[in-house]
């Protein structure tokens, strides 16, 4: 009886609360009055509210619910499948079965309300569109039974929660350009690798998981142990892509803002250089301080978008201390490549240091102006351009490709002064 006097006052449950009402109505009026016809209204009242609790409380009982969730990583404009299966155990059908596996992604809508056969089972496939990056949770699944009369709702859950991370979209920048760095020894810069390249440095014996054509035969014959060779990889720059995720500098939302852009600027620009086999890092500072140190291969582009699907503008330190704080990393070796929306120049001091040094730069100036933000970055461009540092701009709408083209990076200049 509790149970039911709670759940009479719940929120959740307005009908069963009306019809408590007309019971408690009919039962005053039929004894102040003796009218027949009402005491009738209150017994069959009365008789409804258990025999509708007893039905929704059987509605779930032998239910199982399998849920396969085929998708654990994907990317922006790839889809997220999951197959749920019904059981029912029963002898008699379950009807009007609520069947939900909750998500926080956007556009996610996996709600159905089904019918299973006794002894049979129900199941059907969930596509949902992947619109925005991030790590979203998934499950545990929901099977929620209610009576005739919709009084009672009994909920039961199945399986358990998952995630599933979504990926930045990356995007083919076939005219991208970015300085190359200055290497020392004329060229004669190597570091050792577990890569198979055209350099090799020497020998040493063979360890278990080794590959067979890395084996050097007249080494073993002269030692009578197996050796395999060693090698260095090719001379060429690291690339350090610098994402600037402070709050401060970032402007409008969803797909349409800064901190979305410069993500995927950064994504397409770590891609662009690790298809080239080149040695990549990235370098953001959103809720904290994350560094992807530079590698090289396709496991370095799955981490550097693994960073970047979660990353958030949200930090509260402006990119110049950043470029202070982080030098180290940056020798005559390096390329730095920025993306940053902010028009304050106190960063620029921060970089010109660097390039002082011998570091090779390149910016991606993302124009917080074209998201609703109150200044275009004019003045920085002027002096990156003055500074003779490769400068590129983004305005909201534009297509990535074209606009990280040297060609197109004059042009933004004339469009704010148009």
């Amino acid at each position: 009886m509790r149970r039911l006097a709670r759940a009479a006052f719940d929120p959740e449950h307005r009908t069963l609360t009306l019809v408590v009402v007309i019971l408690l109505c009919a039962l005053f009026l039929a004894f102040g009055t003796g009218f027949e016809l009402l005491f009738r209204l209150a017994w069959v009242v009365g008789l409804i509210i258990p025999a509708s609790w007893l039905i929704a409380w059987s509605s779930t009982r032998g239910i199982n619910v399998e849920v396969q969730r085929r998708t654990g990583r994907a990317q922006v404009g790839q889809e997220a499948q999951e197959v749920i299966e019904v059981f029912n155990r029963s002898l008699l059908p379950r009807l009007w079965l609520e069947v939900d596996d909750p998500s926080d992604m956007p556009g996610h809508n996996s709600r159905r309300v089904v019918i299973v056969p006794a002894r049979g089972s129900r199941s059907w496939l969930v596509d949902t569109p992947l619109v925005q990056r991030g790590l979203y949770d998934w499950g545990p699944v929901q099977v929620v039974g209610t009576d005739p009369f919709g009084l009672f709702r009994r909920k039961k859950l199945f399986g358990h929660q998952e995630q599933i991370l979504v990926y930045p979209p990356v995007f083919d920048l076939p005219h991208f350009h970015a300085p190359p760095a200055n290497l020392p020894g004329e060229g004669r810069f190597r570091r050792r690798t577990h890569y198979v390249t055209p350099n090799a440095s020497g020998i040493r014996e063979y360890a278990p998981g080794d590959a067979f054509n890395r084996i050097h035969w007249p080494s073993t014959v002269r030692t009578g142990h197996l050796m395999v060779k060693t090698f260095e990889l090719d001379p060429a720059s690291d690339i350090w892509v610098i994402l600037d995720m402070e709050r401060r500098v970032n402007f409008g939302s969803g797909n349409a803002s800064t901190e979305e852009y410069g993500v995927r600027v950064a994504a397409s620009v770590a891609r662009h250089f690790l298809v080239q086999n080149r040695s990549v890092g990235l370098i953001t500072f959103g809720r904290d301080l994350q560094v992807v140190e530079a590698e090289r291969g396709t496991q370095q582009l799955t981490r550097v978008l693994e960073t970047l699907a979660t990353a958030r503008a949200v930090g509260d330190a402006p990119v110049g201390n950043i470029l202070m704080e982080e030098q180290r990393r940056f020798g005559r070796h390096t390329t730095v490549v920025l993306v940053t929306s902010s028009t304050d120049d106190l960063w620029l001091s921060g970089l010109l240091s660097l390039t002082q040094r011998g570091v090779k730069a390149a910016v991606v100036l993302v124009d917080a102006s074209s998201f609703g933000g109150r200044e275009a970055p004019l003045m920085i461009y002027g002096a990156l351009t003055a500074a003779d540092i490769l400068t590129y701009v983004v305005r909201n709408g534009d297509d990535l490709g074209l606009a990280l083209s040297p060609a197109q990076a004059p042009e933004g200049a004339s469009r704010w002064q148009s």
